[in-house]
């Protein structure tokens, strides 16, 4: 069996590219997985080079997978500087259509199936908020650590959320022009100042509103039976994702079906995962990949 990585890119304006990478066995034929990362991270999050992580896992089941960077981020093209402008808006409304309309383009169908880490699982449900016409096209979602604000009172959570991203971050956004994460440790990409901004205000427990134009997301999707999501929480998710957080969240994202599994010891799994190993760790794949693979299936 041989895993295939190839890297697809989509000239979105005249001077930005983004950047998908087409994970699949030579012979894949199965049906496409749509894969978004979180805030101050990229693709990365969901593969290596070398076939670890969710994508080639589920590869390697025959799923068509298709890991996205966002503008700026991972491969896409240029790098954020202080010049970016664009946020969290652009990537809702032109960013992961633009995605959504190559695979559909590639494949033939749109993506069957969506993944998000993180802030990835916001901006997923945020798309489906302003294209409810995109939810027929898909049959499952996974969401791992995916949370809009955060409710958890963990001490951990004041120092990253309030000391840092609520705090420090703007400050150090106003000086560059932008969030330089990944040189100061924050996460492994970068954030433009607007990205940082909008994000900041959904975390903060401010209503579910659009900065730029008003949209109420929370208001669009509140009769609306989204795909069924499989939440993944993990017992070390302390400051960035605590169940408490996912059943907010749970409860903003329409009528359709949830669920949300905690993955640690206590509950009989391999690990005790926080919000970045419950998809790098190498026993992943013994617990929660497996468990996606099975709710992909059970809702073909």
């Amino acid at each position: 069996m041989t895993i295939k990585q190839e890297s697809v890119f989509i000239k979105l304006a005249e001077s930005q590219t983004l950047h998908l990478r087409r994970i699949s066995k030579t012979d894949a034929n199965g049906p496409a997985v749509f894969f978004m990362h979180g805030a101050v991270e990229n693709g990365k999050i969901f593969y290596t080079h070398s076939n670890k992580g969710l994508a080639p896992f589920l590869a390697e089941h025959g799923y068509v997978c298709y890991v996205a960077d966002l503008r700026g981020r991972g491969e896409s093209k240029p790098a954020i500087s202080k010049h970016a402008k664009y946020g969290q808006t652009e990537a809702i409304l032109e960013d992961i259509p633009a995605f959504l309309d190559k695979i559909k383009q590639l494949e033939g169908e749109p993506a069957r199936y969506w993944v998000a880490h993180s802030w990835g699982g916001v901006l997923m449900n945020s798309v489906f908020a302003r294209f409810p016409e995109l939810i027929d096209d898909v049959k499952a979602c996974g969401y791992f650590g995916s949370k809009r604000s955060l409710y958890n009172h963990h001490p951990s959570k004041y120092i990253q959320g309030n000391l840092i991203w609520y705090g420090l971050a703007p400050l150090v956004a106003r000086k560059h022009g932008f969030v330089p994460a990944k040189k100061l440790k924050w996460g492994s990409d970068d954030e433009t100042r607007k990205s940082h901004y909008q994000s900041m205000q959904w975390a903060k427990r401010k209503p579910w509103v659009d900065t730029d134009d008003g949209f109420d997301y929370a208001n669009a999707l509140a009769d609306k039976a989204l795909p069924p999501i499989m939440h993944v929480a993990g017992v070390k998710d302390k400051a960035l994702c605590q169940p408490i957080d996912i059943e907010k969240f749970m409860e903003e994202s329409g009528i359709g079906k949830q669920t949300m599994t905690i993955y640690g010891r206590k509950f009989g799994h391999k690990v005790d995962y926080d919000h970045i190993n419950m998809l790098t760790h190498p026993q992943a794949r013994f617990d929660q990949f497996v468990d996606l693979l099975n709710w992909f299936e059970t809702h073909a």
